[in-house]
């Protein structure tokens, strides 16, 4: 019984298949040129639809060899915390609570905050 058991055997972390009778899907690599002259070679499947571009390791963006560069995404420019004030409040609006804010400060009704 002993010389049955499985000592030693990470059980779980290691297949005891072979590869015997495994047809893998057809591969091709596809080369990208870093504008910083890294190349880097992916294996692709046959029927995959690769992307144009891939991040290099360097984080540039590499272009796939003989392909153009895709045009760029038109993206809105991002909001900031003034553009959301100026949706709720005009500049008039704004420049009274300011200037209510700044009498109660000079009439010792606020304290000031660090």
């Amino acid at each position: 019984m002993a010389d049955r058991s499985l000592r030693g055997m990470s059980i779980g972390s290691k297949s005891m298949e072979s590869d015997e009778g495994v047809d893998f899907a057809p591969r091709f690599q596809a080369h990208y040129d870093c504008p910083n002259g890294h190349t880097i070679i992916l294996p692709f499947s046959v029927e995959a639809e690769v992307p144009a571009t891939w991040e290099c390791r360097c984080g540039e963006e590499a272009l796939l060899r003989d392909a153009e560069r895709p045009e760029a995404k038109a993206t809105k420019p991002q909001r900031t915390h003034w553009d959301m004030l100026l949706e709720r409040r005009t500049i008039k609006e704004l420049e009274e609570l300011l200037d209510e804010r700044l009498e109660l400060l000079r009439a010792g009704k606020l304290r000031r905050s660090a």
